[in-house]
Formats: structure tokens, C-alpha cells, sequence
């Protein structure tokens, strides 16, 4: 099961890869959309994972050329910023599925058709993400959303800049 991950989020990117290999796939990553196009019709996955912000670009615009090239490779996008416009865009243009980030594993599972591979790691770390870790996940996406910049990614969260520091120093919260 080949499968093709495009996600400008380099750690998240690699984090998925890892996961997804221990269920199996073969994954290949791309960060943007020409490298996307160019892996795609190199590897040909039966799978692909697409950001929805891809940098300044958005990861609708490669639901077509992806669909045209991948008849039938199951398309998931994924995007920390849902809306029912983009969800009924996306299926529109060709994607199968619609998940919104932080995802678990058993979702993003679900979402590509395919069952957990059973092992202690995979049941224990990657059922449910705790509440904090979760947390942690949101800020740095907002975070990386609005370029580092604390104070505007504070007024997104609707928090006070200084607890958004704080929150910030702490180190992330294992699974």
C-alpha cells in the first residue's frame, strides 16, 4: 500500500510517515505542490494525504491534477481550519474523504479503509491523544499558521499572550 503524504508541516509530515509505516504503507512525503505532482507520478500511491494549507497555497488546487493522475487512489484531506464550505469543496473536486487536524490514528485509519495493525505500541500510543498533548498540537498548528507570531496566534486562541508563552515553554506532552 503505497501512500503519499503532502504536508508543508515538516515534524508532522514525518510523524505521520512513521506512524504509517508501522500500519504498513509505504509512504513518501512532499511539502509542497510541484514536489506533490513530481512524486505522485513517480510513485503512483494508492493513497495520498493532502494538507489543505500548503504554505501560501492551497491544497484544493491539487485535488484535480492528483484525481487525474490517481483515478483511483483514496484522497484524504486534511486541514486544521474546517469549514462545511471547504469539506463539500473538496468532495466536489474528487477528495473521499474530509478530516480535520489533530487527527488519531485510528481515524486517519478509518478514513483510508484500512484496519490497525494490533501491536503494543500502536494500541497504547496511538488510541487517543491526551487532552494536553492535544492542546499542544492546536497552538503550535495556529502558531505555525500565523508565521511564530505570538500575539496575533494568542488572539486566535482567544488566550492572553503571556499564557500563550507559558504554554509554550512547556515541552509537549508524550502521547
Amino acid at each position: 500500500m503505497k501512500l503519499l503524504i503532502i504536508e508543508d508541516d515538516i515534524n508532522l509530515a514525518s510523524t505521520l510517515a512513521r506512524r504509517l509505516t508501522k500500519q504498513g504503507f509505504t509512504c513518501e512525503v512532499a511539502h509542497n505542490q510541484s514536489d506533490a505532482l513530481l512524486v505522485a507520478r513517480k510513485l503512483l500511491p494508492d493513497f495520498v494525504l493532502l494538507d489543505m494549507k500548503l504554505g501560501d497555497d492551497n491544497g484544493l488546487a491539487l485535488i484535480k491534477p492528483l484525481r487525474s493522475l490517481l483515478a483511483q487512489a483514496h484522497i484524504v484531506l486534511l486541514t486544521g481550519f474546517a469549514s462545511i464550505a471547504t469539506a463539500v469543496e473538496a468532495m466536489r473536486l474528487g477528495a473521499n474523504d474530509y478530516l480535520t487536524k489533530p487527527v488519531d490514528m485510528a481515524t486517519l485509519l478509518k478514513a483510508l479503509n484500512t484496519e490497525p495493525v494490533a501491536s503494543a505500541s500502536s494500541v497504547i500510543g496511538d488510541a487517543v491523544m491526551s487532552p494536553e498533548r492535544l492542546e499542544w498540537e492546536h497552538i503550535q498548528q495556529v502558531l505555525h499558521s500565523n508565521n511564530g507570531n505570538v500575539s496575533v496566534t494568542a488572539r486566535q486562541l482567544n488566550m492572553h499572550r503571556r499564557t500563550l508563552q507559558r504554554k509554550l515553554q512547556k515541552k509537549p506532552v508524550q502521547q
